[in-house]
């Protein structure tokens, strides 16, 4: 590929893909018609099958610009390649924000202006292209639309109105007016309807993308050779599997595009107030919604139908579809700066102003409005781009699911074709060596690879999965990603959110601390006092919230909720009619009870309304600033009933909170104070106070920036709040850490409080050491520096020299001891910035911290997800358990991310528990565990069905035979499917153990017990084929002709050979050998699905599975009856031919014996397997495979790791790509 041509689309997003572009080429067209005539239109599936190898066959290369195909390869681990055809559109200009007056332009072309709200899109283009034409390229793929850039010299992705990077004060002031009719249609044309448009497939298309389908295909041949052999019964047989496995495929599938489609077209079409640039308000339909538009948010509420800013007004939405979160949540307008460029006047963001952003598919429940405004918001984006749209992709194409097992299964498909060629040569020689028809030779070499590849493996390997998943929702576990239920078995590593999710979600007021000129009073219980109720410190507490009434209910935030509680206040807001009646009322007001307030005198002359105004002491909630996980803080802007002057009122975390005020206000000791706290697992808010100045007007306030009034902050005190313990947390942690699985908690709360909570829990064990790593940004030329200190050393503890000497990472292959592990003896935690810094400058230190990083505090969502992303870098398998709120990028990026939500099923992780603890999460591993256990004794079971049918056909085909029609018929539906699908249902077993199960197919344990298994299935078989060919009543076999020819060594006249000699036998299928033969594989077959069929210690045993065993006892007494006591209906049904009893007694006798070899031999390799291997990998020095031993073991060497006490490391520029980038050094 020249690389000049090969470009990147989607650059440094999740859909990063290469893209080459190419042009095509008659000639080569017309050879691959040619090559799929020739044979028979299998290259044409082969190209089906293979989109890049289409390209190529059919293509020249050419540059991405002058393109008809674009061939793109996404550049994550599986190299996906995907096709489409490049189309070309007119309009009226090459980008949809160019400013063109289309009207005017419209009147020039034709001589008069048409009625553009009656005109289709198609009909502008057309007029428009009369008068000039501009012809723009694009593609499109996933429901995204790319389109040529000329600038760039690239496809990309247009989003919607943040493509402009439009800054907050252009928001306000140059796309707050609405759009002409001319432009909403002109920008339609790029960006398409607003609609997210799930298509359901016709059950036509359905069927040919599923018969398509390799292993149908595979069917297909099958059935056709089994029929050319006049197998008609079994050919009929697998039809009919086929059929109602394809009719179940569909209808599942079927049932899946109507459910997303109708949980997207609900309420997805609505009737919309647009304002146009002539400040009209009309009605319309929501699809013409286009980015800049500017819509009115109806009062009584909406379901959003777009992603769109506000910029007047306040919404009170529910989020519950997104996040799984249910609290309501206050929407504000955006800020406005004022002049473009002025302080503070950032590039609008989503994801930085999603506190102003109204998001398609949330539920606006109510609107808040002063003066009569309105409430307008200016759409975002549009369609697919709006966030769920992206939620709905996400579902209509997922990622592959990379797991080892699945890669494995291939791998092992392969050597099964492999085994199937050399059976395939083998046939032929034999046949060509006995004179056998050129047709016979033909259809019995390729019927041994129908043979070796068993059909009803995809179905079989799904069988344990869905058993699993249907156990995981009887417990309130629902899973929206089943292939992931398998990954869980596998999992390493969990991390945790602490509040709602390790302890309770709500908090209880424990005390309050007051600080007045510097200094700390008494900690006091609580704050509904008399003396304290016209104090700044209630005020804020009364005031600083997001809480809104709903039905008359208070809603919102719980820790809001208990805050407000504690103050004793009443909340009232305003009704409609009140807004729309006063100039500047307020909309929220907070009022103390009247108990609580002092009686004012009343004397004689004083007016009775003036007494009451004297009485009364209201608070107005003017402006709000949400809170915001990055900022860690929200304030609001108030004015006392009475004041002119307004106030500022600030809450947030401590240090954020201490950083904004005056020094002089912070008391001296406010660190020694709050670590106090945090150590004993409090969660600890500070509040500061500030007078604004006379001049902010109520008007002025509605347009400040937040970091104007968020300044010179008096500093009021703290509240300390404690957050209990789940009563299930230290019980299931403490399984966890027995079942040698790593627990991590990242939370946003603070760093001290976090600590103590991981002790409290036992995720940090008493004995253990915590070193904090307190990393600085460089700063004033200085390097950044990592600062180490160490926690206050928990009461039991050897010494440092013993500990340090002790340290060990619990490492893990593929065996493991039976019992727990040391536990690593120290532990890191850092701040959210810490690793942020760590992340930029320290990247050769990051992974060796994670490997014993226990707590990560004051986390942002975005670094969640950057720390499963390090966790995964290092080979650990991740879980991530969280309430779905700020979790949803982690709980999507981890293995196996959980919600605790009471949503049955939450877009935002691949499972959602209805119950609110963390024991969901070990049943989820034991759940994961089961299935993959099911897994691996599916594909060995039907690994030895195959290969064992394989050795009795082969060793029959030496003699020109082969199993009978209804000896398939009876082996693959009575025996095979029954026991596979009955194998399955084994629960998952009570706890978890230390060791996980292996994680693919190729693992030496495994090979050895498949391999030893097809040795003992071989020998057997081939002893029983031989041996029936000694007896003397057996006839003998002479190779002359082609077909089978009975000579008697001896006269038995007990003997029936009336089967042989009787009936017209054109397939040889009725002789001794094959009676024999089927027999012997029968049982065969129960015997590897006893053996394999494995309980403790990740499923129940199998006896506790009782449609297993009652399958198997049954198919057994019906074999042994037909061995025994011969029925000639089902000798004749079954074609086998009446043996002598003595040879049924040396029958049994060979059963026996093997199915006594093979379990004993499997369960040495059980036993003693695990151990041996062990031995000869630590005779071989192995090199762990998982990226986190290695590092452990390089770490354990090294003596200065872990960092000492009061160190500092710094980070110097590399000299070397290679080179170390910090140096660690003691402290002066």
């Amino acid at each position: 590929m020249e690389k000049e041509d090969l470009k990147i689309i989607n650059k440094g997003m999740e859909e990063e893909m290469e893209i080459s572009g190419y042009r095509i080429c008659p000639w080569k067209v017309a050879l691959v018609a040619l090559g799929v005539l020739c044979t028979g239109g299998f290259l044409l599936l082969l190209l089906y099958w293979m989109p890049e190898w289409c390209v190529k066959a059919t293509c020249t290369r050419s540059s991405i610009r002058e393109a008809e195909m674009v061939l793109m390869r996404s550049t994550d681990e599986f190299k996906r390649w995907f096709l489409a055809k490049v189309r070309e559109m007119l309009a009226p200009g090459r980008r949809p924000f160019e400013s063109l007056d289309v009207q005017t332009t419209l009147t020039m072309a034709n001589g008069h202006t048409p009625q553009t709200s009656d005109s289709s899109s198609e009909e502008l283009i057309r007029k428009y292209a009369e008068y000039q034409q501009v012809q723009i390229r694009y593609f499109t793929l996933h429901s995204t639309i790319y389109y040529w850039n000329d600038t760039v010299q690239n496809f990309e992705v247009l989003t919607g109105l943040e493509d402009l990077e439009v800054t907050c004060s252009s928001i306000h002031s140059e796309h707050s007016a609405g759009l002409t009719r001319g432009q909403q249609e002109y920008r339609r044309l790029f960006f398409g309807v607003n609609e997210i448009a799930v298509k359901v497939p016709s059950v036509f298309k359905l069927l040919i993308k599923e018969v398509l389908n390799p292993f149908y295909i595979f069917q297909l041949f099958s059935v056709i050779l089994w029929s050319a052999d006049e197998y008609y019964y079994y050919a009929v047989a697998i039809v009919i599997m086929s059929v109602i496995s394809i009719a179940t495929s569909l209808y599942t599938i079927k049932k899946q595009y109507v459910m997303l489609h109708d949980m997207v077209a609900a309420h997805s079409i609505v009737r919309v107030s647009v304002i146009r640039d002539n400040n009209e308000v009309e009605e319309a339909m929501s699809t013409d919604l286009v980015p800049g538009d500017v819509m009115v948010i109806p009062s009584n509420g909406t379901i959003m139908p777009c992603d769109a800013v506000l910029i007047s007004g306040t919404c009170i939405v529910n989020e519950s579809m997104l996040t799984g979160e249910s609290v309501p949540v206050t929407k504000t307008n955006l800020p406005n700066p004022g002049e473009k460029g002025a302080e503070g006047d950032g590039v609008y963001n989503m994801e930085d102003h999603k506190r102003h952003t109204l998001f398609c598919g949330t539920n606006v429940i109510q609107t808040r409005f002063y003066s009569g405004e309105q409430v307008k918001a200016v759409v975002v984006r549009t369609g697919y781009s709006t966030a769920k749209g992206q939620l709905v992709r996400s579902i209509l194409y997922p990622k592959p699911t990379d797991f080892k097992l699945y890669r494995d299964a291939y791998m092992f498909l392969l050597c099964l074709v492999a085994v199937a060629g050399i059976g395939f040569l083998y046939t032929i020689v034999v046949s060509i060596m006995n004179k056998v028809p050129a047709k016979t030779i033909i259809i019995e070499s390729l019927d041994i690879v129908t043979i070796t590849v068993p059909p009803a493996l995809p179905a079989a390997m799904t069988a344990g999965i869905v058993y699993a998943q249907r156990r995981l929702k009887q417990i309130g576990i629902f899973c929206i990603s089943p292939q992931r239920i398998n990954i869980c078995g596998q999992l390493n590593l969990v991390c945790f959110d602490k509040t709602g999710t390790l302890t309770e979600d709500g908090l209880d007021l424990w005390g309050i601390q007051r600080a007045e000129n510097g200094s700390f009073h008494l900690s006091e219980e609580n704050a509904y006092k008399e003396s304290l109720v016209k104090s700044q410190f209630v005020a804020c507490m009364a005031t600083c919230h997001s809480l809104t009434k709903i039905d008359g209910q208070l809603s919102g935030d719980p820790l809001d909720l208990k805050m407000f509680e504690a103050a004793g206040w009443i909340l009232e807001e305003a009704t409609e009619e009140e807004t729309t009646l006063h100039n500047r009322i307020m909309p929220t007001v907070v009022r103390p009870p009247k108990q609580l307030l002092p009686e004012p005198m009343m004397s004689p002359e004083r007016d009775m309304e003036l007494y009451e105004l004297s009485a009364s002491y209201e608070i107005g909630i003017v402006r709000q600033f949400p809170f915001s996980s990055a900022l860690q803080r929200m304030s609001v802007v108030t004015r006392t009933l009475g004041e002119k002057r307004m106030d500022a009122f600030l809450k947030g975390a401590p240090e954020v909170v201490a950083s904004l005020c005056k020094k002089e206000t912070v008391p001296e000791d406010f660190a020694e104070v709050l670590e106090d706290y945090t150590k004993q697992g409090f969660r600890v808010i500070a509040l500061a106070h500030r007078r604004l100045e006379s001049k902010l007007s109520w008007h002025k306030v509605q347009n400040v920036n937040r970091d104007h009034i968020e300044v010179n902050m008096e500093f009021l005190g703290l509240i300390i709040m404690q957050n209990k313990l789940k009563a299930e947390t230290p019980g299931v942690l403490e399984d966890l850490r027995q079942a040698n699985i790593r627990t991590i908690m990242v939370t946003g709360d603070n760093m001290l409080t976090a600590i103590s909570v991981a002790r409290d829990c036992g995720m940090i064990l008493p004995q253990d050491q915590v070193i904090i790593a307190d990393a600085l940004p460089p700063k004033d030329g200085q390097a950044a520096k990592i600062n180490w200190r160490y926690a206050d050393n928990p009461t039991k503890h050897s010494s440092k020299a013993t500990r340090l000497e002790e340290v060990r990472v619990c490492l893990e292959e593929e065996q493991q001891p039976e019992g727990p592990k040391v536990q690593e003896q120290y532990h890191f935690a850092m701040s959210g910035k810490a690793f942020a810094v760590i992340t930029d400058h320290f990247q050769d230190l990051l992974q060796r911290l994670v490997l014993h990083g226990t707590v990560f505090a004051r986390m942002a969502p975005d670094q969640k997800t950057q720390l499963v992303e390090v966790l995964q870098s290092v080979d650990y398998f991740v879980g991530m358990c969280g309430d779905g709120a700020n979790d949803c990028g982690a709980l999507k990026r981890a293995h196996g991310g959980i919600s605790l939500s009471e949503l049955e099923a939450s877009v935002a992780s691949p499972f959602t528990s209805r119950t609110p603890n963390i024991s969901c999460v070990t049943n989820l591993i034991r759940e994961g565990r089961a299935a993959l256990t099911t897994s691996f004794c599916v594909f060995k079971f039907m690994a030895l069905y195959s290969i064992i049918q394989y050795i009795s056909v082969t060793l029959l085909y030496s003699i020109l035979s082969n199993l009978g029609d209804f000896q398939f018929l009876f082996i693959d539906m009575a025996i095979i499917l029954l026991i596979v699908f009955t194998m399955s249902l084994n629960p998952a077993w009570k706890e978890l153990v230390p060791r996980r199960p292996p994680s693919g197919l190729i693992s030496v344990q495994l090979l050895f017990s498949v391999l030893t298994q097809i040795l003992i299935c071989l020998g057997f078989q081939i002893f029983a084929f031989l041996w029936v060919g000694q007896q003397g009543w057996c006839p003998n076999w002479i190779s002359n002709s082609s077909s089978y020819q009975p000579h008697q060594k001896s006269n038995c006249s007990n003997i029936s050979v009336s089967h042989n000699s009787e009936e017209q036998d054109d397939h040889n299928i009725k002789n001794y050998e094959n009676t024999t033969l089927f027999f012997v594989s029968s049982f065969q077959y129960l015997i590897v699905a006893i053996v394999f069929s494995k309980g403790k210690p990740f499923r129940q045993p199998s006896y506790k599975n009782c449609p297993f065993v009652l399958s198997a006892i049954s198919l057994y007494v019906f074999l042994l009856l037909i061995m025994f006591y011969p029925i000639r209906a089902i000798d004749e049904f079954l074609e086998i031919v009446s043996t002598p009893d003595e040879w049924r007694y040396y029958m049994l006798v060979i059963i026996l014996l093997n199915a006594v070899v093979s379990v004993l031999v499997e369960g040495c390799i059980d036993i003693w397997g695990s151990k041996c291997i062990s031995w000869l990998c630590c005779r071989r020095q192995k090199v762990p495979k998982a990226r986190y031993m290695h590092l452990a073991q390089e770490l354990s060497v090294d003596p200065d790791w872990p960092p000492k006490p009061k160190t500092t490391t710094e980070a110097k520029p590399p000299t070397r790509k290679d080179s170390a980038s910090s140096q660690i050094m003691s402290a002066s």
